[in-house]
């Protein structure tokens, strides 16, 4: 799942294709909103959120990993509730996902 911060003067749908073509070096059609998540931020200090907005789309081609992504892969619900390290956000939106019918359990 790629993603990043808003920069200023940035609407979440832009901040969204440009993350994509910088981590993933495609681009994004078909784009929806999924939802808003808020849940701890992972690996920030205790207390601090986060508030994420999250979208579905479709790749303009086959993504490739930049420097910021160390790999690619793919994975169900459960193998990412089974990794040892798990972050609450985006394991509220896979749950979501799931409960759409998109991914595997």
């Amino acid at each position: 799942m790629a993603g990043g911060k808003i920069d200023p003067g940035e609407t979440p749908e832009v901040a969204l294709h440009r993350e994509i073509r910088e981590e993933l070096g495609v681009g994004t059609t078909a784009v929806s909103r999924l939802g808003i998540f808020e849940a701890e931020a992972y690996g920030h200090a205790p207390g601090t959120r986060l508030h994420m907005t999250a979208f579905l789309g479709e790749l303009t081609d086959d993504p490739t990993p930049s420097g910021e992504i160390a790999e690619l892969r793919w994975f169900t619900l459960g193998e990412y509730r089974a990794m040892p390290h798990v972050a609450l956000g985006s394991l509220l939106v896979f749950e979501r996902l799931h409960e759409l019918g998109l991914i595997d359990e």
